[in-house]
Order: C-alpha cells, then sequence, then structure tokens
C-alpha cells in the first residue's frame, strides 16, 4: 500500500477542455530568482522552475505555461533536488592505485583514460551510457564513439527500460517517434495501460488521467497488471494477467475485434499491409485459449475487448510489464496493432504512447548514443551513412554500420569474454540495475578490464573503477532533453557544480580534444564548445529526419513551454514513415530478432500489420522454483536510488525492499504480513519483509530500486530477441521466511 497520496487534489475537466492549472510548490527558503528547468526523476518531462538563493537550490515549483503537467510536480520533483547538496557528492576525480580509489587532478585522471584508449584498438572500447545525460551530452558521445573512434559498442541502460518502445514503433511505423500526445487524455473516451504502472513511474501523467476521470463523461480504463496497482484499482476492467503471457492476450484481443467487426476496413486497407497474415496468425487464439494460457476470465476477456471495440477516441499507453517480459517487441506491435486495425492513430483522444522509462530516453535514441544511427537514420541503408559521413565529414567506413549495432548485453557479454578490454559507464548503476548482479559483478572485477565510471555520487559501480570522473547533474548544467511525447525542454543552469565536478559536456569534450579526433580536412571533428552550440551540431543532424530540430531553438525553449517536434501528433494524414529510402529499419522477424535485407522491404507509407506466434517464455515455475517474480517501480524511488535515497522525504516513504505475496500463497507458506522471507532463484537470493496484497496467486514482486538485497540477484541474463531488453519479470522463485 501506498503511504499517502502522492498525487495531489483533484481538478476534474471535461472531454475536448485543457486540463486546469495546479501549480505545486515547494521551497526551504524564499528564492531570490527562479531559473527554467524540467524533471529529472523520472519520464513524464515535468516543466519546472528552480528556487535559487545565493548558489544553493532551495525549492521548486511547478511550470504554470507547460503543457506536459501544468504546474504540477510528482513527489520525486518536489523533494529530488535536495540530493544535489548531499555531502557525499563526488568533487574530484579518483584513480585507482594500489586497489584503492584516490584522489587526484583532472589532468591525471582524463590522461589515464587517453593512454588506455590509445593502446586499444575501436573494437576494443565500450560506452555504456543513461538516460539521464541531456541531448548535447548525448550527441558528442555517439559522434565520439561513431566517428572518431569508429567503435560498434555503444549503447545505454535506456535497453532496460525502453528499447521495446523504440523498436515496436519501428516495426510498425518505419521510424521511432511516438505517434500520441499527452493532450489524446484530454479528449480520449477509453485508456488501455498495458503493463504500465502510470501512477507510479509517471504521477503527474496519472493525476492527468485521474482528473479526466473525476469530470464529466470520464473515460473508461482497461488495465493489464498481475498486481493489484493504484491503475489496477482504479480501472474499470482489471486483467491480472499471468506473467509473461502478454502475446497471448493481444492475439485473442485482435481476433475478437475482427470477428465482431469493430474494425476500420477502409483504414486498414489505405493505410496499412498485412492484414492477412496478422488474420491468420490471431484466429488461433480463441477466448478460451487465451484465458487458459493467461490464467484469466473468459468473462474478463471479453469486457476488455468490448472497452476497446466500442472507444470512439482510444489511447493506448505500454511499460514495462510489456516491454520487461516474454515476446517484448511482438507484444508490444499488437497493441499498435490494435490502433492501426481501429483506425485509432493521428487524431486527437486516439493515439498509443510506447512510454520511456527514464527522462532522456528519447534522447538516446535520438543521437544514437543508444548505438543506432542518429537522427533515427538506418545502419542498413548506405546513403544514410554516406549523409552522416558527408555531415561529420569523415570516411564512410569510419561509422560503423558493417552489423546491427552492439546492444547492451552484448557490450557485457563481450567485456565478460575479453573482448572489450575498456568501458565508460556514464550516468548509471549497472552493479544494481543489470539482471544476474553476481555475473556483473564478476565482469567489473576481471582485471583486464578498464573501468571509467563517471556519476555524482558513490556507488555499487564506482568501487569496481580504475577512473571515477565527478559530474555535475540536474541545476548545475544547461541542456536540452525531450519526453516520451516528444516534448523538448531547456534545463539551464542554476547552481555551480560542488568542487571539481564537471558537466558531462565539458567531460566528452576534454576527451574529443585529447585524443584529437580529426575530419578528413584536418580539421577538429568536435567543433562545439558549450550546450548551445552542440545544439545547432544537433539541428543540423537531425534536418529532415522524423525527429527534426531545426525549428526548436534555445530562444523559442525558454520563458514558456516545452515544444513538441514532428507537431501534436504524427501520421495525421495516414501516410507512416515506412518508404524505404527514408525508414530507420528494414525490419525484424519478430520471434526470432532476424534482421531483414532491403531487398525484402516493401515499405511504401503504409504502416506494417505485423503478428506472431505466442511462445512459452525460457523460463517457468516448476517443482523446484514454483513462483514467478515480477521486478518494478515505487513512486518514491528513481532507479537505483542514487539520488532518492539521499532524500529523507523520499527515503522515509520507501527506506528499503520488500516482497508482495498474494495471502494465499502466503498462508501456504506460513507467512505473516511482516514476516522476513527468503526469494531464491537459480542465480541468488535474497531477504526482505512481507507485504500480503492483491498480487496474482502464484506471483512475487520485488522493487528493483535497492542495492542492499537488490532484486537483480534474482533476475536472468535473458532478452528479446528483436529489441534486446532484458526479460526481468520472468525469473521462478521459491519462498520461505527466512530462518526456516
Amino acid at each position: 500500500m501506498i503511504p499517502s497520496d502522492p498525487w495531489g487534489v483533484r481538478t476534474p475537466y471535461a472531454p475536448g477542455q485543457p486540463w486546469p492549472a495546479r501549480v505545486d510548490r515547494h521551497t526551504v527558503e524564499e528564492p531570490e530568482r527562479w531559473v527554467q528547468t524540467a524533471s529529472l526523476l523520472h519520464s513524464n518531462g515535468d516543466g519546472i522552475d528552480i528556487g535559487v538563493r545565493g548558489n544553493r537550490i532551495v525549492g521548486v515549483r511547478g511550470r504554470e505555461s507547460d503543457r506536459v503537467n501544468r504546474g504540477r510536480l510528482d513527489p520525486k520533483d518536489v523533494h529530488g533536488w535536495q540530493a544535489n547538496a548531499s555531502p557525499d557528492r563526488l568533487t574530484r576525480p579518483l584513480v585507482r592505485r594500489d586497489g584503492k580509489l584516490v584522489e587526484t587532478g583532472w589532468d591525471d585522471a582524463m590522461s589515464r583514460i587517453v593512454r588506455r584508449s590509445s593502446e586499444l584498438k575501436p573494437l576494443e572500447i565500450g560506452f555504456y551510457t543513461s538516460g539521464q545525460l541531456f541531448l548535447e551530452d548525448y550527441y558528442t558521445l555517439a559522434v565520439i564513439g561513431k566517428a572518431g573512434l569508429g567503435t560498434p559498442h555503444m549503447d545505454g541502460n535506456t535497453r532496460l527500460c525502453t528499447a521495446t518502445s523504440a523498436a515496436a514503433l519501428k516495426a510498425s511505423f518505419g521510424t521511432d517517434g511516438q505517434p500520441g500526445s499527452y493532450t489524446d487524455v484530454d479528449h480520449c473516451d477509453t485508456i488501455a495501460l498495458w503493463g504500465h504502472n502510470v501512477a507510479e513511474t509517471q504521477a503527474v501523467l496519472w493525476m492527468r488521467m485521474l482528473d479526466r476521470r473525476r469530470g464529466s463523461s470520464p473515460p473508461a480504463m482497461l488495465a493489464v497488471d498481475p498486481r493489484e496497482t493504484p491503475v489496477a484499482r482504479e480501472a474499470d476492467v482489471h486483467l491480472p494477467i499471468r506473467p509473461g503471457t502478454n502475446l497471448a492476450l493481444m492475439n485473442g484481443l485482435l481476433r475478437i475485434l475482427l470477428r465482431r467487426g469493430w474494425v476500420d476496413r477502409s483504414y486498414i486497407t489505405a493505410h496499412t499491409q498485412g492484414i492477412d497474415d496478422l488474420e491468420r496468425v490471431v484466429d488461433a487464439y480463441p477466448v478460451a485459449r487465451v484465458a487458459e494460457i493467461c490464467d484469466l476470465p473468459p468473462a474478463g476477456i471479453e469486457r476488455a475487448a468490448e472497452l476497446l471495440g466500442g472507444a470512439k477516441r482510444l489511447l493506448s499507453t505500454v511499460l514495462q510489464g510489456f516491454y520487461q517480459s516474454h515476446q517484448a517487441t511482438a507484444s508490444a506491435v499488437a497493441v499498435n496493432n490494435l490502433h492501426l486495425l481501429r483506425g485509432m492513430i493521428g487524431r486527437p483522444g486516439a493515439g498509443v504512447l510506447q512510454m520511456n522509462g527514464q527522462p532522456t530516453a528519447e534522447n538516446t535514441r535520438e543521437t544514437g548514443a543508444d548505438g543506432d544511427l542518429p537522427g533515427f537514420r538506418n545502419w542498413d541503408n548506405p546513403s544514410h551513412v554516406r549523409d552522416l559521413a558527408a555531415l561529420w565529414n569523415v570516411d564512410m567506413a569510419t561509422i560503423p554500420h558493417w552489423a546491427p549495432p552492439t546492444h547492451a548485453m552484448q557490450i557485457w557479454r563481450y567485456a565478460e569474454q575479453g573482448s572489450i578490454r575498456m568501458l565508460w559507464i556514464s550516468g548509471t548503476n549497472p552493479a544494481v540495475s543489470l539482471p544476474d548482479l553476481a555475473r556483473v559483478r564478476r565482469i567489473l572485477s576481471r582485471p583486464d578490464l578498464f573501468v571509467v565510471v563517471q556519476d555524482i555520487f558513490p556507488t555499487a559501480t564506482t568501487e569496481f573503477a580504475d577512473v571515477v570522473l565527478p559530474a555535475a547533474t540536474w541545476g548545475e548544467k544547461t541542456g536540452t532533453f525531450t519526453n516520451a511525447d516528444r516534448t523538448v525542454h531547456l534545463s539551464e543552469k542554476a547552481v555551480e557544480p560542488p568542487g571539481e565536478a564537471r558537466a558531462d559536456l565539458d567531460i566528452f569534450l576534454d576527451y574529443a580534444a585529447r585524443m584529437d579526433f580529426r575530419d578528413n580536412a584536418g580539421a577538429p571533428l568536435v567543433t562545439w564548445h558549450d550546450a548551445e552550440s552542440a545544439y545547432a551540431a544537433w539541428q543540423r543532424c537531425s534536418a529532415g529526419r522524423p525527429c527534426d530540430y531545426t525549428g526548436i531553438t534555445y530562444d523559442k525553449l525558454r520563458g514558456g513551454s516545452g515544444l513538441q517536434w514532428g507537431g501534436e501528433r504524427l501520421y495525421t494524414d495516414g501516410v507512416f514513415n515506412t518508404r524505404s529510402g527514408y525508414c530507420e529499419t528494414y525490419g525484424q522477424e519478430l520471434s526470432t530478432g532476424a534482421e531483414r535485407p532491403a531487398s525484402e522491404h516493401s515499405g511504401d507509407g503504409r504502416a506494417f500489420l505485423l503478428a506472431t506466434d505466442y511462445r512459452p517464455a525460457p523460463e517457468v515455475p516448476g517443482a523446484e522454483y514454483p513462483m514467478r517474480l515480477v521486478t518494478g517501480r515505487t513512486v518514491w524511488q528513481f532507479h537505483t536510488r542514487t539520488k532518492t535515497g539521499r532524500v529523507p522525504e523520499l527515503d522515509r516513504h520507501a527506506p528499503s525492499v520488500w516482497v508482495e505475496l498474494h495471502e494465499s500463497d502466503a498462508g501456504a507458506l506460513r507467512i505473516a504480513d511482516g514476516d522476513v522471507v527468503r526469494i531464491e532463484s537459480p542465480r541468488g537470493a535474497i531477504e526482505a519483509p512481507a507485504r500480503l496484497c492483491g498480487i496474482r496467486p502464484g506471483t512475487v514482486f520485488v522493487p528493483f530500486h535497492y542495492a542492499e538485497q537488490a532484486a537483480n540477484e534474482l533476475t536472468r541474463t535473458t532478452w528479446d530477441p528483436v529489441s534486446k531488453q532484458p526479460m526481468f519479470k520472468l525469473a521462478a522463485v521459491r519462498v520461505r521466511k527466512a530462518g526456516s
């Protein structure tokens, strides 16, 4: 249970009306000035003003004019800024001497990194970044990796939370980029949340949904989640699905819509291709079969189909319950199929949001810091690679495009095998966030792996570093970032960073200068020197691509609301980014991830309807490990608590790990509420107090935020074949009372 209401008072409104403003504010002293920014502790993108007194942040307030939040703040927005002043900030570089990390100067630290980089071949260097840096940081890093070093080994922890979003959008629509908009909440008559606990992951978006639900003509709501989350309790229909069976449910729902004529045949004919194959696949999923696979009541499946089929304006949101589960991309694509079959794309209230888990995940994908080519370009299209080579004035052969970019899980495998010998980790804590943590610790401990960690605090990961670089954070540097509905915000520098900490952009620029990366003319490869000039370079790179930033300037972003690239909604004319010369991918086989060659691509501006059969998950409960573990989040913490764990107001609500059990499971195991239980998987074990709740029987939930008794001691190194996103929600476990 959530100990208090983090969503504040309701401001009900009717369909078609603008969302009323509600300005949230929290200060500890009266600010002397206010500085513009947006949230960096969740992916909603709330517009915020930072209150400053002297060189101290003393509070925040929501930006009333901002299109995303209309003045509201998430609990982490309200309190998270206090972590900036935590006394254990990293303020000087650290290097490993005689087995211990000791303070040093920037010249020594950077010289060590440059020396090691120069000793290695490009294919021996990897970068693992975050979804919490700024666009300007990512683009600079992408240029360094792709045009400076020429390494394909670049990805981020966005692979853990948002890779399936990108993969599903590319598969259905030709390129990345959310079709929908947060303002679709204002117009819809039905909201479907597919594995998306929006109440705790994007609290302000949930406020918007609740306000519509409390107004006249409220939208109906469907929730698909094995847990009884706040969203499930609010929904008109809750399907507590068996983990790992999302695709079977989606196939069954699509079958009902097609059989009952709840589809837009004229839209399907004019704007999609693949309907015959889709109908053939889903025809094998009658309600009775789906109910058995998903362990759901047939009446609940029927009622969900009625909500979806009767909607005039359907909004779908998708997140980790689909992305981190079995057949992730195929399941997320099936949500796209639903909207295409119903013609629910590109108009107010009718849209799909394949959500992001981190605040700047969209920027990693746009700029190529996730390994893709910048500007949603196709690594397998020679003309796209040639355009980049001309833009950067480098040889085309320098840019890695001979194979798909190296995804994060493969980067870690290469480090394990010894072919990657230097790994630069920026703004993330993989020693807590990656699956199968015992394996991750073994990799980071390899004596032949040179580990650079760039962060703001000591973490479980910095303990393994050869060099630690102290970074500036939100409020201490300038840059832009883009949320899940393509809204770009400017975050201005409000205060100086502590000690010798540097902005991430300045660190990357220093590295580029010391490495002396040059273009074909002998000029410096990286020509920008600050955030605004880096942004201008990105504008040139994005010109003419779907994520075109050329019309969004720093000046336009100052003083008002964030701005969306691509307009409020994409595909309003029913023309999609699937043409062979424009698309970001030629497609992948949904069940295997096999890349399709250009010769087999049939893109012509119509969206793709893609379907595949459900298959059982790779690890299922059995006699030895009879229960299913799912991991997730709480509204009070963010990722591995690097910041939120240092804020008393947030930490007291969720200071340590717990495990959720159904009362029937607890009774059979003689476990009472609050008892410490031991959870074991084939990979490890943790102990945590039990919370008895409405989770589905046979399922165990553990939040993943905590380094002590970390949920990822239990999870397995398995990933979706298309998006390469790890399956955090598929571990088989056993549970008993600790000490018994």
